[in-house]
């Protein structure tokens, strides 16, 4: 799906996304579809770096106006988001014992 399809679907009472945002939401819906390595594909699609790209895309989950336009990829995201950060902090939490 292109990003302004994206962007059209978004309800009117929905804070608009910039169209950069709606293609990173893209992208993490349908990722795998595209061959090679994700990092890879990221700097071909978005000219950046895959730190810059996870950077972004952390503080895009946290718009509202993204979760408005992609609710269960949005919210799938943070799941994921937080997993990781638990299973961070109990890996530094058993290495200090």
């Amino acid at each position: 799906m292109s990003a302004a399809r994206v962007l059209s679907t978004q309800t009117s009472d929905a804070a608009t996304l910039s169209e950069r945002d709606a293609e990173i939401l893209a992208f993490e819906r349908q990722w795998w579809k595209y061959a090679g390595a994700k990092e890879t594909a990221i700097r071909e699609l978005f000219d950046m770096s895959a730190t810059r790209y996870y950077q972004v895309l952390n503080a895009l989950i946290d718009d509202p106006a993204a979760l408005a336009a992609e609710p269960m990829l949005v919210k799938r995201l943070r799941r994921m988001r937080s997993t990781r950060q638990r299973e961070r902090s109990a890996r530094r939490l058993g290495n200090e014992l």
